[in-house]
């Protein structure tokens, strides 16, 4: 039998990636399974900045705009799956990338899953406030909440929950497809739990990281050693994108 083959590479724009090193002793590194995270597009929600968790806001027409750039960054890339979150702006994005992507070495279709696990977090007492009204209704609430990842939100659910329970959905995906390429379609939260998993950061790193709307992250998975983060909010893509964020 000849070696097994290479790892599939990120979306076009990326850089390589690098081999992994491999089992102690040699031999050829397993192959990773790979996930590029699509953020949804712009909401009323988000452009107002308020807490919409589970608040099933429909994409705008900035937003419809974003998640075509994102599919037309993504066409003709090969995926085994795509994965999203059932709230509307996070569905509506992933059926924008669909029709482009082409199925991976040895699948006739690219599987389409609706994965509950991947919403967005549940900010209970918070749903649809500014952070401001948050504040102002709830101030002890909100200070513990930000001191401590594993204080939920009134009637809510923590930081902390969101990452284990996404850590679970993608421990599933990857099982079920070993040495696959995966687009997952989630949200803000969903996806600062996996990059945080990916560098073994902890849920504080959730405050240091900004992530764009439809932005991409990429991270390889690999069975025999630590993940590896290739790509953060890039938004490349994306009419008038900086690096000075949206």
């Amino acid at each position: 039998r000849g070696p097994p083959a290479p790892p599939p590479p990120p979306p076009r724009g990326r850089a390589d990636p690098p081999p992994p090193a491999g089992p102690p002793g040699g031999g050829a590194p397993a192959p990773a399974t790979w996930t590029v995270l699509l953020r949804h597009g712009q909401t009323k929600v988000s452009v107002e900045k308020r807490f919409g968790g589970l608040v099933d806001a429909p994409l705008t027409e900035v937003g419809l705009a974003q998640a075509a750039a994102a599919g037309a960054r993504l066409r003709g890339e090969a995926f085994d799956a795509v994965i999203t979150s059932p709230l509307r702006r996070a569905r509506r994005t992933a059926e924008a990338a669909l029709p482009g992507l082409v199925p991976a070495a040895g699948r006739d279709e690219v599987e389409f899953v609706v994965d509950e696990q991947l919403r967005e977090t549940d900010f209970g007492a918070w749903e649809g406030l500014t952070f401001a009204e948050a504040r102002e209704r709830h101030p002890d609430e909100l200070s513990a909440w930000l001191a401590d990842p594993a204080v939920p939100p009134p009637g809510g659910e923590s930081l902390a929950a969101t990452i284990e329970r996404v850590r679970l959905a993608l421990d599933r995906h990857r099982a079920e497809r070993p040495g696959g390429r995966l687009l997952v379609v989630t949200h803000m939260g969903p996806i600062k739990s996996a990059a945080s998993l990916a560098l073994a950061a902890g849920p504080a790193v959730f405050y240091r990281l900004h992530l764009g709307l439809a932005s991409l992250t990429t991270i390889a998975w690999y069975a025999d050693g630590p993940a590896v983060l290739h790509a953060f909010n890039d938004v490349s893509h994306l009419p008038g994108a900086s690096l000075a964020g949206e």
